[in-house]
């Protein structure tokens, strides 16, 4: 088995699906205006899954850096943005659809207001890691977090 880092995921065996496994997916243009319409659109969500106060801020938090990032640091036209409740685990993925050969678009904004957004992701996630996109152009990066049900947003 080959080790994995925060970019390539350990190997791991095959999860169960179980037929309680709740989805939720939108997508937005990849324009800064669209990071406060991700948040709300996962607020609105984790309220309605009754997900606890503290795993909804962290959540809300997750999807503000990873869509952020996904915005400032490609040239995507839009981002895609997935939960998956799995019952003790819920799983955020951000898609971009990637950058030109050039590499990626570079931040307009202080190099003091940047930068932390992965850290704050590693900070509240038990996991967290990024691949290349399985149908089309650019890259997945997910993040979970362990939680229960005990008290909505």
């Amino acid at each position: 088995m080959v080790p994995g880092n925060a970019l390539t995921p350990r190997p791991t065996a095959p999860r169960p699906q179980t037929a309680d496994v709740r989805r939720f997916a939108f997508e937005l243009p990849a324009h800064a205006e669209a990071v406060a319409r991700a948040r709300h659109l996962v607020e609105e969500r984790l309220l309605l899954w009754e997900i606890a106060a503290e795993i909804c801020d962290a959540v809300t938090l997750v999807v503000s850096e990873l869509f952020t990032n996904a915005v400032v640091h490609t040239m995507s036209g839009r981002v895609v943005c997935e939960l998956r409740d799995g019952g003790e685990r819920l799983r955020v993925a951000v898609q971009d659809e990637g950058c030109p050969a050039s590499g990626p678009r570079l931040s307009r904004s202080c190099p003091e207001e940047g930068g932390r957004g992965l850290m704050l992701v590693d900070a509240v996630s038990s996991a967290w890691g990024a691949h290349e996109a399985r149908h089309g152009a650019g890259r997945v990066v997910w993040a979970e977090l362990p939680h229960d049900t005990a008290g909505p947003c």
